[in-house]
This record gives structure tokens, C-alpha cells and sequence, in this order.
């Protein structure tokens, strides 16, 4: 069944739920979610002093080309990441109104006496197909494949392109960052643990292990979660219907047209933040939070 979806109006105006920035911004505000954004973002940073402060700039002189072409690859990826998170983060995952479920509602809808539909009894909101509610954002979510706390949000059908390209930009800075540690350490082996930095020696070591510690930690679980996504996209099936192996009462889509649906006809813009998807599902122009 397909819906016949309309935004819904009250007169409150636009639903400030979840809301920050004048409205322009979708926040969770949820202590955990924030304080693992936080934690994110300090270890980017922390990246970053360690990667410019201690193996980039002080072999400038050195090695002029190595130190030039690596720290802008180093910095395009960080930006990247750090614009995805954001992105992820601050955009609708796809929330559906909240208390849309009146007689009003139902009936503009076009609802017939005796047609059965979903309804949320926690958000008073009739649900459409593959949509579920998230208990942090406190809301139902179109395409919902899970919550997670590092962007502090719902990956769902708005913004699930944002996140697979946070996970793929953070992978791409953690293999990154490993060869350059490793570099650094054959570097600091063959010449001199004193001259080889700008730090004590025990400095050294302590940061450039905490970095390798990093960059595994963050490279196995975003390629893993990587690899999840794209085999959920692939397949046509979210996160949350694999784990509650729900059976498929929607058309699945072609795995071209699975991808499109996230991000867009294929074109260099599959890789950057800043630009939506082309390609929309064709109710997306009604039921949208406004």
C-alpha cells in the first residue's frame, strides 16, 4: 500500500521537537550522544597534533614533497570527516510528524473507513512503511537503520549518505595516519630518538602509541561499520530490519537503484558532504517534519 503522505500543520507552527539554531538545525538532546561527539571530535584533533606537530612539519626541511603531499591529503580527509559528522548529525534522519494520527489527519489522507494502518502509541504518529521508532530521539524514523551515539542521531533516509561517508573518510584517516606512524618509527630507528622529534623520546613513543591505538580502534570499527552499510544499502534492508529479520513487504529495488536512493545518479558528488541526494523516493515531498 502506498501512503498519500501531507505535512502536517497546527497552529503551534513548525515542531521545534529536536530542533536547535533557530529551527534550521535538527539536535538530539541526549547527555550520552553529546559527550561522544565531543570525544570524536577531540580525537581528530588529537590526530591532527600529532600527525602535523610531530611527524609532518618537523621533517619539512628535510623531505619538503613527503611532508606537503601527505599533510594535504591528511587535512582534505580530516575536513571531509569532520563535515560529514556534522552533516550526519545536524540533518532529519527522517522523522515522521508527531501526532499526525488524528480524524483530521487520517482523513486528508485519504484514509477509508476500515483501512488499517500503523500508528506509534508513543508519538501519536501514523507510521509509514519500514519506518520505527527511536526511544533517544523520541521519534519515528522513515528507513531507520539504527541510532548511533558518535554523530548523536538516527542514521535514517535523510541522512544515512552523510554517514557512510563519515565512516568511509574516517577509515581512509586511520590507514592514512598508520602509514605515517609507521614511517616515523622506521625513521626515528634508523637516525635518532632525540633528533628524530621535536619531543623527549618518551613523548614520542607515548604519542605515536596512542595514535596507532587510535587509528586501529577507528579503522576496524568504521570499515566494519563501512562494509555494514553498504551491504544494508546493496540489499535494500536497513539495520534494524536485519536485526528484527523482518520480512519484506516493500519492492526492493534493484542494487543500482538501492544506491541511488541514497546517493544520487553516480557522479563525484557521491563523495562530498555538502550535496543531497538527486534521486528521492517519490512520497518524500509530504509527511516531512517542517
Amino acid at each position: 500500500m502506498h501512503y498519500s503522505y501531507s505535512s502536517l500543520s497546527t497552529g503551534a507552527g513548525v515542531d521545534q521537537h529536536n530542533r536547535c539554531l533557530g529551527n534550521r538545525a535538527w539536535c538530539v538532546k541526549d547527555i550520552c550522544g553529546i559527550v561522544c561527539v565531543i570525544m570524536t571530535w577531540l580525537l581528530i584533533l588529537f590526530a591532527e597534533f600529532v600527525v602535523c606537530g610531530l611527524i609532518l612539519l618537523p621533517n619539512y626541511d628535510n623531505n619538503t614533497a613527503f611532508s606537503t603531499v601527505n599533510m594535504l591529503i591528511f587535512q582534505a580527509l580530516a575536513f571531509l570527516a569532520f563535515v560529514s559528522h556534522l552533516r550526519t548529525m545536524l540533518s532529519d534522519p527522517g522523522a515522521v510528524p508527531r501526532g499526525n494520527a488524528t480524524k483530521e489527519m487520517i482523513e486528508q489522507m485519504g484514509y477509508r473507513e476500515g483501512q488499517m494502518f500503523y500508528k506509534c502509541p508513543k508519538c501519536c504518529s501514523i507510521k509509514p512503511d519500514r519506518a520505527h521508532h527511536c526511544s533517544v530521539c523520541q521519534r519515528c524514523i522513515r528507513k531507520m537503520d539504527h541510532h548511533c551515539p558518535w554523530v548523536n542521531n538516527c542514521v535514517g533516509e535523510n541522512n544515512q549518505k552523510y554517514f557512510v561517508l563519515f565512516t568511509f573518510y574516517i577509515a581512509s584517516i586511520s590507514v592514512h595516519t598508520l602509514f605515517l606512524v609507521m614511517t616515523q618509527f622506521a625513521e626515528c630507528v634508523k637516525s635518532d630518538w632525540r633528533t628524530c622529534s621535536p619531543y623527549s623520546p618518551p613523548a614520542t613513543i607515548f604519542l605515536m602509541l596512542f595514535l596507532t591505538f587510535e587509528g586501529l580502534m577507528f579503522g576496524i570499527f568504521t570499515i566494519i561499520m563501512l562494509a555494514t552499510q553498504l551491504n544494508a544499502i546493496l540489499n535494500d534492508q536497513t539495520g534494524i530490519e536485519q536485526l528484527k529479520k523482518e520480512e519484506a513487504r516493500w519492492a526492493k529495488k534493484s542494487r543500482l537503484k538501492s544506491i541511488q536512493s541514497v546517493f544520487g545518479r553516480f557522479s563525484l558528488a557521491w563523495f562530498s558532504p555538502f550535496t543531497e541526494p538527486s534521486c528521492r523516493h517519490k512520497f518524500n515531498s509530504h509527511f516531512y517534519s517542517v
